[in-house]
């Protein structure tokens, strides 16, 4: 039955603020495994670049998971979370598609990390909504970090997107 008072305890939401940060972070772990391949089949050099600096920047993203885990004295749960996990794979297969055509599976890249990043700035934004809830300002701080992170790594796939797709010839 609706109702207009929401009951949500410290309890619920460290339960489900756990949940989901398990989610994102395999979701990561994943992504730091699978982005050295895709680089490798990425024909444009900035490219190329933009995945390696955003492999980097996953880790220190991991890292301040990690940490966030230790705040919360919780156990880091490394499961099969088919969501996000899932946008992954899909973006290999789509890359794969496209294996005889340099341009295409180069879109394919960008198309799909763009996607990639969009879902993750979200999963760390309602994350931050919760730490509030949750009175912790150093969550808060690493949440917004990651978020800054994966909003940044959006910005630099944008940007070579323009510059693929405007230059007219990406090699």
């Amino acid at each position: 039955m609706p109702s207009s008072k929401i009951k949500l305890g410290p309890d619920k939401l460290r339960k489900f603020f756990i949940t989901h940060l398990n989610r994102i972070y395999c979701a990561k772990l994943h992504l730091v495994h699978r982005l050295p391949e895709i680089a490798e089949l990425a024909h444009f050099n900035d490219l190329r670049e933009a995945i390696a600096e955003t492999t980097e920047e996953v880790k220190m993203q991991i890292t301040r998971m990690r940490e966030i885990y230790e705040l919360f004295d919780a156990e880091i749960a490394i499961e099969n979370h088919k969501g996000l996990t899932g946008l992954v794979e899909d973006a290999f297969i789509a890359v794969k598609q496209h294996g005889g055509d340099p341009e295409l599976r180069d879109l394919a890249i960008l198309f799909y990390m763009q996607n990639i990043e969009s879902v993750e700035m979200t999963s760390f934004q309602v994350l931050q909504i919760a730490a509030v809830k949750l009175k912790n300002k150093r969550i808060s701080q690493l949440l917004q970090k990651n978020f800054e992170a994966a909003q940044a790594d959006r910005s630099l796939l944008l940007m070579v997107s323009a510059k693929y797709i405007t230059s007219g010839s990406a090699a």
